[in-house]
């Protein structure tokens, strides 16, 4: 992965801190969360019932599904509450001069 794989999505104040939002990249649904200068990307699909994460609700370090109640770690994927058992994928993000940039390279080669 290098700086050119990286393209621009938005300035980092238009990003609501403890907040997910949704884009659509490519075809591609991502939930976006900042957590202070910190912005995370993640599939925006829960991989138990097929919702919208970014509906949910942002707490600590997990997006939580509203359906089920499933949350996801925002540094990771993974699941930490069921009843999802299987990782979304989750994407790098740089925050540079106060601009959100964007790879739409999974995490870990994942798919």
């Amino acid at each position: 992965m290098t700086r050119d794989d990286f393209i621009h999505i938005c300035p980092l104040s238009d990003l609501p801190d403890g907040e997910a939002i949704r884009a659509e990249i490519d075809d591609l649904a991502i939930a976006f969360v900042r957590k202070g200068n910190e912005v995370f990307a993640l599939e925006d699909e829960c991989s138990h019932a097929k919702i919208a994460l970014s509906e949910g609700d942002v707490e600590d370090c997990t997006l939580e599904c509203w359906l089920h109640g499933s949350t996801f770690d925002l540094r990771t994927g993974k699941p930490t509450v069921p009843p999802a058992t299987i990782p979304v994928a989750t994407y790098p993000v740089e925050v540079r001069d106060g601009e959100v940039y964007l790879d739409l390279t999974p995490n870990d080669g994942a798919e």
